[in-house]
């Protein structure tokens, strides 16, 4: 491979990690060809790119952007596929569900701004929430107490207006 060649595909690479907000590294060494091709088709099905890629090319693409991802240089080992995806979640949910034997195996992943390093990473990996579920669990923690506030009062309606009047009209 020329030079030039493999300048253009580390930018390519980087600019996917870039446009990406978080990508996992997947060793599919053991995977046929039936078994890669129906992977790639599960990938697109839940919005996943995925991509193989030379463990030197992905190493230069991730030392040429600004962040430090010297943490997964060493899973940088044998075959490597990488799996882009805009949900830190999804990509895990797939290799639990399509892991027989432990193929595909995660080596590492990005996600959530955080590294996570072996295939033990897996289950840490599915229990992520998205930065949107985060954000609806706390709208929800914080519309409870004002729900239950609001259903006290209407609930308690004629009480309330009882008491208020025998408070208003008690002499001074």
């Amino acid at each position: 491979m020329r030079k030039e060649d493999k300048s253009t595909i580390i930018e390519q690479i980087a600019a996917t990690v870039k446009e990406y907000g978080h990508f996992y590294l997947v060793d599919v060494t053991a995977m046929d060809a039936t078994a890669t091709s129906a992977l790639r088709r599960d990938c697109f099905k839940s919005d996943i790119k995925l991509m193989v890629v030379k463990n030197t090319l992905l190493h230069k693409a991730l030392e040429s952007l600004e962040e430090d991802f010297s943490p997964l240089y060493d899973s940088l080992k044998g075959t490597t596929a990488v799996m882009f995806c805009n949900t830190a979640n999804v990509p895990a949910k797939l290799i639990k569900d399509k892991a027989k034997d432990g193929i595909p195996g995660l080596k590492a992943a990005y996600a959530e701004e955080s590294f996570y390093i072996g295939a033990d990473q897996l289950d840490a990996l599915v229990a992520i929430k998205s930065k949107n579920e985060v954000i609806a669990d706390i709208v929800a923690l914080l519309q409870s107490p004002a729900k239950n506030v609001i259903s006290a009062l209407q609930s308690g309606g004629n009480t309330l207006h009882g008491v208020l009047k025998t408070l208003g009209e008690r002499p001074e």
